[in-house]
């Protein structure tokens, strides 16, 4: 948990469901966790923002560089919001 950010995690899936208020900090937090998903061979990545209540720029600019850099890997980083 992260400044008002709460993540689950289904490793089996590859989704990471967030909610909350997210920031640059919770961003990264789930950066951290995606990356360790895609570590651990989860080439497609699911990320459920649904349950996010707010969100400013620059955590929103995190996740579309995380997203990118899914596709720039081969891999692909999908985000429900």
């Amino acid at each position: 948990m992260t400044a008002g950010l709460t993540e689950v995690v289904d490793r089996r899936a590859g989704l990471i469901r967030a909610s909350g208020h997210l920031t640059s900090l919770g961003a990264d937090l789930l950066r951290g966790t995606a990356d360790g998903l895609r570590g651990s061979g989860h080439a497609r990545v699911v990320l459920d923002l649904r349950g996010v209540r707010a969100a400013d720029a620059g955590g929103l600019d995190i996740l579309e560089e995380l997203r990118r850099d899914f596709a720039a890997h081969g891999g692909k980083l999908l985000i429900r919001a």
